[in-house]
């Protein structure tokens, strides 16, 4: 007879997946967000028959779409059903991360059994908004949410990158290093086909369309400060403005080990918040919050334990900052590129950075995998995975 499933309410991952992530404006430029998002739902609905359930929710993270609750109207597109719901979440750059936290607190609390959670964003198809006229002043162009009120620090995300170097004492060549390694390790892995099964090719692009070959740090080293003339943050250094999707398929350990579907699970997951300047920053606090969980403490898991790591290189600053305070081991960090090389693609990045966690927990052998990102305002995400075979 089979072994009783231990925990089997735990939240586990089943599916992990996502389009390439395409550069602003060029190869996914035509396609919004609910035709990202859509075939990913649609390419999840079999492992809904195979765990003989319904899909109880559809939560996605995005921060610049149309409205409508995006979540919905993909789902409806996908073709789930109209009995299928959908919502959708605004945690800034950690929207996917979060849609995938409130799918495993559901999950684990017995609300649901099956949600397909993950995020999607297209610069490409934004639309432009705009302050309505007011005090006799013309219509003024809204280029981008504030991440704190009048009185606090509001710094733009690159500026805030160049303080935090400076602050930490991360020089540029520090910087360009990691961007070098950060491309020349996404195109290793792309060459060696580590991307191929979590791909869902779209819009006649099935790679990552930013990598690029040969970018070492003599190329780097040419480029110009993006963000003011005493700043280390360059256009090589930084993240790109991207397109994409991601979507993970989270299901009870019960349900998954009986349709034979192994996957991680989730631990714990955290969210901290710090000094809005400094938003590169909040991950740290987010990682020490988690691990003070009482579920992490009671798996008897440190820091020191976890081989696999994926933090958001929105910028190298930001990443470098948080190994050095966390005492990481770089080696077990983005070690098949990061957003440097691949791009961000804010509302999905946090999801993203899940999928490729789980492929690297399947593919290397790890045992814990952490995913962290940076929101601008200051605050942090970060989630624990284990490696799980169901009893």
């Amino acid at each position: 007879m089979p072994h009783p499933c231990p925990d089997p309410g735990a939240p586990v991952i089943v599916q992990a997946r996502r389009t390439p992530v395409g550069s602003a404006g060029h190869a996914l430029a035509d396609l919004d967000v609910i035709a990202l998002a859509a075939p990913l739902l649609a390419d999840a609905a079999p492992i809904a028959d195979r765990l003989d359930r319904r899909v109880d929710d559809v939560v996605l993270g995005n921060c610049l779409g149309p409205g409508g609750d995006i979540a919905r109207v993909a789902a409806l597109a996908a073709g789930l059903g109209a009995d299928v719901p959908g919502v959708t979440v605004d945690r800034q750059c950690g929207s996917g991360l979060d849609a995938v936290l409130q799918a495993a607190s559901r999950i684990r609390s017995g609300d649901a059994e099956l949600i397909l959670a993950g995020g999607v964003e297209s610069a490409s198809t934004a639309p432009w908004r705009s302050w309505p006229p007011r005090d006799g002043r013309p219509a003024q162009r809204y280029s981008r949410a504030p991440f704190a009120p009048a009185g606090f620090p509001d710094p733009d995300m690159g500026t805030a990158a160049d303080d935090l170097a400076r602050r930490r004492g991360l020089g540029r060549d520090r910087q360009d290093a990691w961007a070098e390694r950060s491309h020349a390790r996404a195109i290793a892995a792309r060459t060696a086909g580590r991307f191929a099964a979590e791909l869902l090719p779209i819009g006649g692009l099935d790679h990552d369309e930013r990598p690029r070959p040969g970018l070492d740090a003599a190329r780097l080293a040419r480029l110009r400060p993006a963000f003011g003339p005493d700043g280390t943050a360059t256009a090589g250094n930084s993240c790109g403005i991207s397109d994409g999707a991601a979507l993970l398929t989270v299901t009870t350990r019960a349900a998954a080990g009986r349709a034979g579907l192994p996957g991680p699970r989730i631990v714990a997951a955290a969210v901290a918040a710090g000094d809005p300047a400094l938003p590169g920053a909040a991950p740290v606090p987010a990682v020490r919050a988690l691990f003070d969980r009482p579920s992490v403490r009671a798996a008897g898991v440190r820091l020191s334990d976890v081989s696999a790591v994926e933090i958001t290189e929105a910028f190298a600053s930001v990443v470098l900052a948080v190994v050095d305070e966390l005492h990481l081991d770089p080696e077990t960090v983005c070690t098949d590129g990061g957003a440097i090389a691949m791009g961000h693609p804010w509302g999905a990045s946090g999801a993203v950075l899940l999928v490729r966690l789980a492929a690297r927990m399947r593919t290397d052998g790890h045992r814990w995998g952490l995913a962290a990102c940076a929101i601008g305002g200051g605050q942090g995400i970060a989630m624990l995975l284990e490696q799980d075979d169901h009893g």
